[in-house]
């Protein structure tokens, strides 16, 4: 018996097999391009998704020998927030808008004013911020009205992949919770919101909790991925709480932090919370409660960017010359705003900088404090989410850079708390898997599939000394943004 999950990434698809005791039997990993059209863009092209996936799912039955009878139930999870649009015959009418997308700040202002902070945060549990959903839609009604008009259904990113697996239009409650579109403390779409904005409920796609039944595999996409058709497909989630789920984060407090493309700090809750500010996002859970997160837009992709562009991609040399550099970097600093940012100070013109740099510091340093740099931007959230009175001891990581050692160390001293290392590091993919799972049945609800199959392998302390002389330099980090909005908005110009 095995349980298939999909995890749609921002530059790649993931695809696992795991049996009814939690092993991954089998994985595939799929690429494809992202397009940057313009400074500030991000687009993809879902047929390129589909492509990947379908080939990575016949790839992944053939290699490993897999009876597609075996595979019970599937479970989708994927990059957040992103825009698909479909016209009356189910075409895709406009290039993805993606989640990392800095274009819609005009319509983010025109949503923050036109609706006020309070109604907006009553019926969304958020504010309006360019990653989001719905600022996409009304970009496109303002900019490109001839592809407007012709919208018949919207759809996410990993909903698409539904679309395809399914004929089904459907979303869970994890995933709708980022459109700005959503009722979350209801977990329904917000008439009040959709009224306001003048978008038609009707474009959009029914929604399920995430453990819920969705559709089947039909005879087209079975003749195309090699699954049997008539294979369940569960409601799944965003990446970020399928993470949660792939990590065992869902008791109340709990924490996990992802090291992908963007980076995230996430607490499960048991009820709704909405953070004074709204710096903190408030969405549903895939456990059926809430969740709360803070989001950095650069995360491993600094590290990405700095490899690539300085050392031939040879991560392993960069990463071990840092080891030899002791924690703080010989006081350099790192701004990781390569995309702008999103918590705590949603400004899409904040840039990335080297701060303190002199003749001393080399590479390895300047790799370092990158890494120190992404740690410090995700305390940022940590400090809200502890803010609100929850106590936090312990964080479980996930995602790319959670395989280093290196950084999963510079966190348990950044953030001064333990880090535990849990028995897999495919987050959203396991996630989605396990949600197929409780689906499916073999499990009575998604907490008790998460105490069965997640189990802590590894942990990390903080030490003392470095962690005091992090907290010494984050005070200085955690002004830097303040001081330098000035210059980032000049060069923005």
């Amino acid at each position: 018996m095995y349980f298939l999950g999909i995890d749609l990434g921002t530059s790649s698809v993931k695809i696992i097999l795991v049996d009814e005791n939690g092993d991954i039997v089998a994985s595939m990993s799929k690429e494809y391009d992202i397009y940057f059209p313009f400074p500030n863009w991000a687009e993809q092209n879902p047929k390129e998704w589909w492509d990947a996936t379908k080939e990575g799912i016949r790839e992944l039955i053939e290699k490993y020998r897999i009876d597609s009878n075996d595979i019970k139930s599937i479970g989708l999870s994927g990059q957040m927030h992103g825009l698909v649009m479909l016209d009356k015959n189910f075409n895709v009418l406009y290039p993805a808008i993606l989640w990392c997308d800095q274009r819609t700040q005009k319509e983010c202002d025109y949503i923050n004013t036109f609706i006020n902070k309070k109604d907006l945060s009553l019926n969304t549990g958020n504010k309006a911020l360019t990653g989001f959903t719905a600022p996409k839609i009304l970009w496109i009604r303002n900019n490109r009205k001839d592809i407007y008009d012709k919208i018949a259904y919207i759809l996410l990113p990993k909903d698409y992949i539904r679309f395809k697996l399914t004929g089904e239009l459907a979303i869970d409650v994890a995933d709708a919770s980022g459109t700005l579109l959503f009722d979350v403390k209801n977990r329904r779409w917000s008439n009040f919101i959709l009224k306001k904005l003048n978008i038609p409920i009707e474009l959009l796609p029914k929604v399920y909790e995430s453990y819920e039944c969705t559709g089947y595999v039909s005879k087209e996409a079975a003749l195309e991925t090699g699954l049997k058709e008539g294979t369940m497909v569960v409601g799944g989630a965003g990446d970020q709480a399928a993470a949660a789920i792939g990590t065992g984060v869902v008791k109340n407090g709990e924490v996990t932090v992802s090291l992908g493309t963007s980076g995230v700090v996430f607490a499960s809750l048991n009820d709704f919370y909405l953070e004074e500010e709204n710096r903190l996002h408030s969405f549903c859970h895939a456990n059926g409660k809430w969740h709360v997160m803070g989001v950095m837009l650069s995360a491993a992709l600094c590290l990405k960017w700095w490899v690539e562009n300085v050392n031939n991609n040879n991560y392993d040399e960069l990463l071990e010359g840092a080891e030899r550099v002791e924690a703080g970097s010989d006081n350099l600093l790192f701004l990781p705003y390569l995309m702008g940012e999103r918590t705590p100070y949603s400004d899409p013109n904040a840039k990335g900088a080297f701060i303190g740099l002199n003749m001393i510091h080399n590479k390895y340093h300047m790799t370092r404090s990158i890494l120190e740099g992404v740690a410090f931007g995700l305390k940022d959230s940590l400090k809200l989410i502890e803010d609100m009175g929850i106590n936090i001891n312990t964080v479980r990581l996930n995602g790319g850079g959670a395989k280093s050692r290196l950084w999963r160390r510079i966190i348990a001293d950044v953030f001064n708390k333990k880090i535990e290392i849990i028995n897999s590091t495919e987050g959203p993919a396991l996630g989605a898997a396990i949600l197929a799972a409780v689906g499916y049945g073999y499990y009575k609800d998604v907490n008790e599939a998460c105490e069965s199959l997640i189990k802590v392998v590894d942990e990390i302390y903080p030490n003392e000394e470095n962690a005091k002389k992090y907290e010494r330099l984050y005070g200085i980090y955690s002004n830097l943004y303040n001081i330098l909005k000035t210059t980032f908005d000049v060069l923005s110009i």
